[in-house]
This record gives structure tokens, C-alpha cells and sequence, in this order.
């Protein structure tokens, strides 16, 4: 049974109505999630504002002790962290082993926090007068999380948020909560004061509610583009802090002077790693000019062909299913799309996949993609290599800097200088330079701008503090006689 966690306690949701949690290896139930009521939102927020008023209160030391504990018991239970993420998700056990090792750095970046909280000083900022800024905490933020990660997205806020001082309410998917359950399990084990953590499951209204509520300070959420648009307006109209990471387009371009066999192999992986189920996938492989686009073009069909797919339990396998059966279904739609625009289907992944139980789909690869194809513009969020080609890297950077998202992109080159010009003229915010997923470490900020984000704060490493922090900037003066100024 799938339970709240409120208050130090599990509890029963008030939800009527719950949604199957389908393991979509196999297309089989293994569970139901309760679609939780705006009334399980205030008691989860009332108890987080109660365990406020007192969690700010105790020293910055004390607080990441149990972070240091709650590391421990994750580093102990990777494997059925992993065995739970592939279960609800789907993607291979080593993808769901590193995701989960990514969310354990988060918490250990967050026992950081006694330096990153700090505040400055400086003496004499005028004849006698002192300046000093200290960062507070402001009460109860709130996360709402995406199906992708179960396990690591969640960590991307929370550990910071209460490390800093402030106490927390947890929606994650309603697609995959099974892993949450678990790590709130290994929460509780540590001995957290109640109330500083809290774990509400449901659908919109939970989200709605968690926005609107008056003693919610912030929200994070990542997901779609249209939702964070919804959250991040929600939010902030009412006066809370929000930042709110959305969909993507992850161009990746490559240069005549590549090693084009590794950047084949690199861009591949980025593409249908975790199903391409991931916001920093690569998606359009823009090459620069007639010959790199042939070398691309033969590696990667063979290379897409021969991607071996299966359940995400199987060792042997590379990728796994895609999260739904509505989600298979708009893939082949978006496939189909850029077929009838005029592209070359040269792998067609839709292909020897309906037999299979589950949700599958093998890697496909088009080609002939040109900017004002839907597959160019829509983020597809699925297993599917898209391949154009343009003269020069001139035409390459100014196609990426006109489409509205700007999440990730990537070069693959061997030149230094053509290297610092992607960076500066670019509009994307999260950079590669041969690398294909750049996703920034947990000591990093991560976040891309533009329609993939909404806010000003990005998320984790030591912006994240300024997000869930406050800061107070003191100009004093001491009189050492009360008649002299």
C-alpha cells in the first residue's frame, strides 16, 4: 500500500480515486498510487509549518547530521534503490544504479552546508559603521517531481533545502512512487524530527494545492514544458519563489575535425539512454557539411541497429522500454510525422516491437531532418537519433539559438577555438564540449534557460542556498559614548 508520509508518521491518503503503477518491462500492475486531496496538502504543509519553527532554530552542524546518516543508509541500499527505479520506470539496472549514486551525491554536496550558508562581512564600510549579510531560512518549500528519476530528482532539492534550514513536502510522480516510499523509509530511520520532512502523493490538485498554499515559501519542479509554465506562474503570482525546469531540445553539432567514431558512439548514448527518457538527451545531430554527415550517417544506423532491447533487469540488455503505452504511441506519431514531412527513415524503431510485452521501442534514425519538421522542433522524449546537416558551424549555431528551448548542447570537436566560440555565442546554458549528457555535478548549479526553465535561481550546488535562503544585510554602528555619532 502506497502511504503519505506526514508528521513523522505514515498515513493513509484521503484520496477516493488511485492511479495503477504499471512496470512497463511486462505492461503489468505492481501497484496503486492514491491521487491525493488538497486536505493531505495542508496537513502535510501544517505539520512542515509546525516543525519550522523550531528546525530553523537548531545549528546549521546539527542539522546535516542527518544527512551524514541518511548517506550511510542509501550507500547501503544502492542495489534495492536500482532494483526499484527499473521496476517503476523501466530503464536498465546500471542506468538506475548510477542515477541513484547521482542522487547520493546531492546529499553529500548538501553536508556542505555550514560553508555555503554563510554570510559576509566587511568592516568600515563607512568611518565606524560595520556591514555584515547572513542567509536565513523562510519556512516550507515544496517539490514536485518527474517520472524519469525517482530516485535522484527529488535529491536535487531537498537536502539543500532542509540543510539551510527550512522543512519540506515531497510530491513525486504519481508513475513511480515506489522508490520515494523506500527512501522515506531510510529517512525515518535516521531520526529526523517530524514534521521537516513530508511525502504527499497525487496528481494535479496536489500540485495546485502545494502552489497556491499560503505557508508554502517555494516551489521546485521538474517536468514538461507546459506544467512548469503552470507552476512557475501559479507559484509566483502568488508571491512564492519557483523555479521550474522544463522540456528540452539537445542539439548536438559535429565538426569535420571530430573523432567521428567516438562522437557516434557518445551522441548515441545520449540519445537513447534511459529510453531518451532524460531532459539532457540529445535529440538533433546537426553535422557540419556533406562528408560529416555521410561518416555520421553510415556509423550510426549501424550502431542503432544494433542496440539490443529487453527488460531493464536483464544484464545483457541496453535499453529499455519507454514509460506508457501513450507514450510509445506519440513517438511512433512524431516518427510517422517526420516521415510525411519528407525525412529518411533510415532505422525504424517502431519495427519487431509489438510482440514484445511492455512498451517497447527500438533506437530509429532519421535523417534529411530540416528546422521546420515537427521531430526538429517538439521535444520527443524517446529513443529517436535525428540527423541534418548544414554548410557551416555559423548555420549550425544559429539553428540551435532559434529554437525556444535551451536546455543542454553539446560539440564534438578536436579544435580549441572553435570550442570557445560554441560556448560564447550559444544559447543553451548547459554545455558540452565532447561529452554527451552534460550534466553538471551535484557541486554545480544545473538549469537551462529560455522555455526549458522558469525562475532565476537554477537548481542544486551553491546557487540552490540562495534559493532557499533569505538574505538579511545588517549596516551597524556602535557608539562608544552616547553623545558622539
Amino acid at each position: 500500500m502506497i502511504q503519505d508520509y506526514i508528521d513523522g508518521k505514515w498515513a493513509s491518503s484521503s484520496a477516493k480515486n488511485s492511479v495503477p503503477i504499471i512496470n512497463p518491462a511486462d505492461g503489468k500492475e505492481i501497484n496503486s498510487c492514491p491521487m491525493g486531496t488538497e486536505a493531505d496538502v495542508a496537513l502535510a504543509v501544517k505539520a512542515a509549518h509546525q516543525a519550522f519553527q523550531q528546525w530553523k532554530l537548531v545549528p546549521v552542524v546539527e542539522r546535516i547530521q542527518y544527512l551524514f546518516k541518511l548517506k550511510t543508509l542509501l550507500d547501503a541500499n544502492v542495489e534495492e534503490l536500482a532494483r526499484l527505479v527499473t521496476q517503476e520506470h523501466g530503464k536498465t539496472l546500471v542506468e538506475a544504479r548510477g542515477s541513484v549514486k547521482r542522487g547520493i551525491q546531492m546529499v553529500e554536496t548538501a553536508t556542505g552546508m555550514p560553508t555555503f550558508q554563510k554570510g559576509e562581512f566587511l568592516e568600515d564600510i563607512a568611518r565606524g559603521i560595520d556591514c555584515v549579510t547572513m542567509k536565513q531560512p523562510m519556512g516550507v518549500f515544496a517539490g514536485i517531481a518527474p517520472f524519469n528519476f525517482p530516485a535522484m530528482v527529488p535529491f536535487w532539492f531537498w537536502p539543500f533545502a532542509i540543510a539551510s534550514g527550512n522543512t519540506f513536502v515531497l510530491k513525486p510522480s504519481e508513475r513511480v512512487p515506489l522508490t520515494q516510499q523506500l527512501i522515506f523509509k531510510l529517512i525515518e530511520q535516521t531520526g529526523l524530527p517530524k514534521g521537516v520532512m513530508n511525502l504527499v502523493h497525487g496528481g494535479k490538485e496536489v500540485v495546485t494545492a502545494l502552489c497556491t498554499h499560503p505557508d508554502v515559501k517555494g516551489v521546485c519542479f521538474v517536468g514538461s514544458t507546459p506544467v512548469a509554465k503552470y507552476v512557475y506562474t501559479t507559484a509566483s503570482a502568488l508571491g512564492k519563489r519557483a523555479q521550474a525546469l522544463g522540456g528540452a531540445k539537445n542539439f548536438m553539432v559535429v565538426l569535420p575535425d571530430a573523432t567521428i567514431d567516438k562522437s557516434v558512439a557518445t551522441a548515441l548514448e545520449s540519445v537513447i539512454g534511459c529510453a531518451g527518457e532524460r531532459c539532457l538527451a540529445g535529440s538533433v545531430i546537426i553535422c557540419v557539411g556533406d562528408e560529416t554527415y555521410k561518416q555520421v550517417k553510415e556509423r550510426m544506423v549501424k550502431s542503432a541497429s544494433d542496440v539490443s532491447i529487453g527488460n531493464g533487469m536483464d544484464p545483457n540488455v541496453q535499453m529499455g522500454p519507454v514509460i506508457s503505452q501513450e507514450s510509445k504511441e506519440r513517438i511512433k506519431g512524431l516518427i510517422q510525422s517526420a516521415v510525411d514531412e519528407g525525412a529518411q527513415l533510415l532505422v525504424d524503431g517502431r519495427k519487431d516491437v509489438d510482440h514484445l510485452p511492455g512498451f517497447f521501442l527500438k533506437p530509429s534514425v532519421i535523417g534529411e531532418v530540416s528546422e521546420k519538421m515537427r521531430v526538429a522542433k517538439e521535444e520527443i522524449f524517446g529513443p529517436v537519433v535525428l540527423l541534418a546537416k548544414v554548410k557551416t558551424f555559423d548555420e549550425a549555431i544559429s539553428w540551435i539559438n532559434r529554437c525556444s528551448f535551451a536546455n543542454t548542447t553539446t560539440l564534438f570537436t578536436s579544435s580549441g577555438p572553435a570550442a570557445r566560440k560554441f560556448c560564447s555565442e550559444i544559447a543553451p546554458t548547459m554545455i558540452g564540449i565532447n561529452i554527451g549528457v552534460p550534466a553538471p555535478m551535484s557541486f554545480f548549479s544545473f538549469g537551462g534557460s529560455r522555455d526549458s526553465f522558469f525562475g532565476d535561481i537554477k537548481a542544486h550546488g551553491a546557487s540552490s542556498v540562495n534559493f532557499f535562503t533569505e538574505e538579511k544585510i545588517i549596516t551597524q554602528r556602535w557608539m562608544s559614548d552616547a553623545n558622539v555619532w
